[in-house]
C-alpha cells in the first residue's frame, strides 16, 4: 500500500524496467523501417529528444509483415513536434498528435502518454504476477544510486544527457493550441467509461502502460536498433497469444473497439486471445453501440480487408461481437444458402488480397447482405409489390437498419445498391436488354456478383456462363446468342407518334 501510495503521489514509473532486446536477438535493421520514420526518429534525436518507432510496425516486423504505417512516439510536445518539421500539422482532439508529411508518406508522431490511477494500478498489479499466475514478493520503496546509497529521500526527479527533468516530471495537459490547460480535467469519460479526450501526457513507461495489447507495447530505437519490451510483449508473440495490458474490464469499458481489435489480431496472425483478455467480452459487447458508427466502420473494414476475412467474422460470432457491427448476420448464417454465399465471398476476398489484388469495401458489404435484402425483397413482393419497387423498398429497409451499428460512406451504400439492382437485369437476355446492360458502368462487379450467386448454388449455372461467354463474344455472335423472351417477362413498348392533323393549330410549346 505504501509503495502504491508513493507512486501515486510522485508519479514514479511502475512495473519492472523493460527487457531490452538486442539487434542480434530480433534481427530488424534500421535500414527495414520507412524513411520518414527513420528521419522522423533522426530529427528528434538530433534536437534532444528520445523517439521510437512503436506499436504495429514493430509487431509486424517481428512477425516477417511488411507495416502498413510507421508511427513514431516521442516525449517532445506536439507543438515542439510542430516548431522541429516544416511540413506538419496537428491534428484529434481526443489524443493531440502531429502528422509529419515526408514526400507521399505521413508519420503519425505522439507523445508519450499517462494512464489514469485504476490503469496504473492495474498494470503494477500484473506486473508482480509472472507467467504462471503467481505473485513476486513486492520491491521495497526505497532505491538506491549506481553507488549504493540510498535515493529514498530525494525528489523523484530524473534528468536526460542535455539535464532536462524527464521521467518523473508532472503530466502535462494542453488545447488545441497548445495552451495550458492545467486548471481543466484533461482526460474525460462518458458514463460507461470510454475515454472522451485524454491529453495527459507522461512518461515512456506510462505510455506503454497504456497501449492496448502487449504485442503493440514494443519501442524500436533506431540510434542503437534495440527494442525495449515494457510488458513480455516478445513472449506474448511467440506463444501466438493476444493478452492486454492492465485490467481487461477496464481496458474495454475505456474504449470497446478493443474487444473487434483482439478479434482482428487472433484472426490476422493465427494467434489465440488470451483467456483473462477474452473473458469479459462477451459480456461487454454491448458496450460497441456507444461507439461512434464512423469507428466501428473503420475497425470492420480492418478485419474485412486484413486478408483473413473468413477467420475475422467467424471470431466475432464466436465472441458475440456480431451484434454490434452485423446485427442480421445470425439470420444469414443460419440459411444453408446464405451461409455458403457468406463464406464464399469472404474467401474470394482474402484469395485477392493475398494475391494483392484491389477489393472493393462496397462488393464486400453488398455480399455480407445480400441475403437479407433477398428476404426483404420476397416478403415485399408477397405483400403485393412489383419486382423493382419491391427491391428498392428491401435494399432501403436492409442499409437503414445496418447503418444504425456501421456508419457505411454513401459512397458505399451508393454502389451496393447499384449491385443489387443489376442482379435482376441479368435474367433478360432478349431483345436489346443485354446490350444495354453491358454498357453500366457497375457491370462487371454486377457480374462478379452474379457469378458469386451461381457458385453458391443461388441461381444456375448456366446464367453465370451465358452471361460470360456473351460480354466476351464478338457483337455478330452475340445476336444469335438472344433467348426467346420468358414467361412473364415485359416486352418494351415502343412509343407512338402522334402526328398534328394537317392543317390542324400546332402545339402549344411547353412552359418554360
Amino acid at each position: 500500500m505504501i509503495k502504491k501510495f508513493l507512486r501515486r503521489v510522485l508519479r514514479l514509473g511502475f512495473g519492472t524496467e523493460p527487457e531490452v532486446i538486442a539487434f542480434k536477438e530480433h534481427g530488424i535493421a534500421r535500414d527495414a523501417l520507412s524513411h520518414g520514420s527513420s528521419r522522423a526518429c533522426e530529427t528528434l534525436h538530433q534536437a534532444g529528444y528520445h523517439a521510437y518507432v512503436v506499436g504495429g510496425a514493430v509487431r509486424d516486423l517481428l512477425l516477417g509483415v511488411r507495416p502498413k504505417d510507421f508511427d513514431v512516439a516521442t516525449d517532445a510536445l506536439p507543438e515542439d513536434v510542430h516548431r522541429l518539421f516544416r511540413r506538419s500539422r496537428l491534428i484529434g482532439r481526443r489524443f493531440r498528435l502531429a502528422h509529419v508529411m515526408f514526400g507521399g508518406e505521413t508519420v503519425e508522431v505522439s507523445t508519450f502518454r499517462a494512464g489514469n490511477a485504476d490503469e496504473r494500478e492495474a498494470v503494477e498489479a500484473e506486473a508482480q504476477s509472472d507467467e504462471h499466475g503467481e505473485t513476486r514478493p513486492e520491491e521495497p520503496a526505497r532505491t538506491t544510486d549506481e553507488h549504493g546509497r540510498s535515493r529514498s529521500r530525494e525528489r523523484a526527479r530524473t534528468t536526460d544527457e542535455h539535464g532536462r527533468s524527464r521521467s518523473h516530471e508532472p503530466a502535462r495537459t494542453t488545447d488545441e493550441h497548445g495552451r495550458s490547460r492545467s486548471h481543466e480535467p484533461a482526460r474525460t469519460t462518458d458514463e460507461h467509461g470510454r475515454v472522451l479526450r485524454d491529453n495527459v501526457y507522461g512518461t515512456r513507461e506510462q505510455d506503454a502502460a497504456r497501449r492496448d495489447f502487449t504485442i503493440n507495447a514494443l519501442y524500436y530505437d533506431p540510434s542503437n536498433q534495440t527494442i525495449l519490451d515494457f510488458h513480455r510483449g516478445l513472449r506474448d508473440m511467440r506463444k501466438k497469444s493476444v493478452r492486454m495490458i492492465g485490467d481487461p474490464r477496464t481496458r474495454y469499458r475505456e474504449d470497446p473497439v478493443r474487444m473487434l481489435r483482439a478479434v482482428r489480431f487472433a484472426a490476422k496472425f493465427g494467434f489465440k486471445i488470451d483467456a483473462r483478455t477474452r473473458a469479459p467480452i462477451r459480456e461487454l459487447a454491448p458496450l460497441l453501440e456507444n461507439v461512434p458508427p464512423a469507428r466501428v466502420f473503420d475497425e470492420m473494414s480492418k478485419i474485412l480487408l486484413s486478408g483473413h476475412a473468413l477467420a475475422g467474422v467467424h471470431r466475432l460470432r464466436i465472441e458475440g461481437l456480431h451484434h454490434g457491427v452485423l446485427p442480421m448476420l445470425d439470420v444469414i448464417l443460419e440459411q444453408p444458402l446464405g451461409e455458403r454465399f457468406v463464406n464464399l465471398a469472404l474467401e474470394q476476398t482474402d484469395e485477392r488480397v493475398g494475391a494483392g489484388k484491389p477489393v472493393s469495401p462496397a462488393f464486400l458489404f453488398a455480399s455480407l447482405l445480400w441475403h437479407e435484402v433477398l428476404a426483404a425483397w420476397k416478403k415485399a413482393q408477397k405483400d403485393g409489390l412489383r419486382p423493382i419497387p419491391a427491391l428498392h423498398q428491401a435494399m432501403d429497409r436492409v442499409v437503414d437498419i445496418q447503418t444504425e451499428k456501421l456508419a457505411i460512406p454513401r459512397r458505399f451504400t451508393a454502389a451496393m445498391k447499384e449491385i443489387w439492382l443489376l442482379q435482376p437485369r441479368f435474367e433478360q437476355r432478349s431483345g436489346r436488354r443485354p446490350f444495354a446492360l453491358l454498357e453500366q458502368e457497375k457491370f462487371r462487379a454486377g457480374f462478379d456478383f452474379l457469378a458469386l450467386r451461381a457458385a453458391s448454388g443461388e441461381v444456375p449455372q448456366e446464367l453465370a456462363g451465358w452471361w460470360e461467354r456473351f460480354q466476351h463474344a464478338k457483337p455478330e455472335e452475340r445476336a444469335a446468342m438472344l433467348v426467346e423472351p420468358q414467361p412473364g417477362e415485359r416486352k418494351p413498348r415502343r412509343r407512338r407518334r402522334h402526328k398534328p392533323a394537317s392543317g390542324g393549330p400546332a402545339p402549344e410549346s411547353a412552359p418554360r
